[in-house]
């Protein structure tokens, strides 16, 4: 039967390899048998072969080198990328009016717990800063944030009583790094008084931190009420 006209061909040779690597049969680092060799054994053109090989290294199973064949690669972690987001926007999508307030504003040195939050050492200089993001009339979402004085001296003389403290760092400070944390948990006893919902009730917590050159920007706790938010997070292989 001519090859070209049999889609099994193509398919039974990328499943083979596939399986010998996934299954560790050929472990990371492992040659893969030259095309001229993979032609004779399946009895095929090297375009057919050359064609396979593509596709593994397209889904990130292979890596081709130049002159010096083809390699199982390290297997590579695939995911999903949070954007740092602008709550006043994320609200006005929702065709809902935004407010925000300021609760709580503080000069004050890092305790033992704020270390684990923010990677700093004790006594650090830092700003807390608590705030309620309404949507309409109710609100949306409890922000509470540590932000690092030693990183963000100028924060200092930012009262975040007109503009939240977000928008405020993303227009100053070209963070470099971000870390993300969710975790659904039974509302607690500031988050019941500030979001007006009864005690327990499910809410969605989105934690973040951020660095830039000079050291730990900010860590900031997002609580929402669970049947009020959701997260979509779009991301594509990295192959792609």
């Amino acid at each position: 039967m001519n090859e070209s006209r049999d889609p099994t061909l193509h398919q039974r040779i990328l499943s083979e390899i596939e399986g010998r690597i996934v299954s560790g049969e050929w472990a990371p680092g492992h040659r893969i048998p030259f095309e001229v060799d993979l032609a004779a054994q399946y009895a095929c053109s090297r375009m057919t072969v050359n064609k396979v090989l593509t596709q593994l290294a397209k889904a990130g199973l292979i890596q081709r080198r130049r002159k010096s064949g083809s390699f199982v690669r390290e297997p590579q972690a695939q995911s999903a990328i949070l954007e740092i987001h602008d709550i006043k926007a994320e609200v006005q999508s929702l065709k809902l009016a935004y407010s925000y307030s300021l609760v709580k504003r503080t000069i004050r040195k890092a305790r033992a717990e704020d270390g684990l939050r923010l990677d700093l050492p004790p006594a650090s200089p830092v700003l807390e800063v608590v705030c309620i993001h309404n949507a309409g009339a109710r609100p949306f979402c409890l922000e509470e944030r540590l932000i690092s004085l030693a990183t963000v001296p100028e924060a200092i003389d930012a009262d975040f009583t007109a503009i939240a403290p977000g928008p405020w760092l993303l227009g100053r400070v070209p963070w470099s790094t971000a870390e993300h944390k969710i975790q659904a948990v039974p509302a607690g006893t500031d988050a019941t008084a500030a979001l007006d919902i009864p005690k327990h009730t499910a809410c969605l917590i989105v934690e973040r931190r951020t660095w830039d050159s000079a050291g730990p920007v900010t860590h900031v706790r997002f609580t929402y009420p669970g049947d009020r938010h959701a997260l979509v997070a779009r991301f594509t292989p990295a192959s792609q």
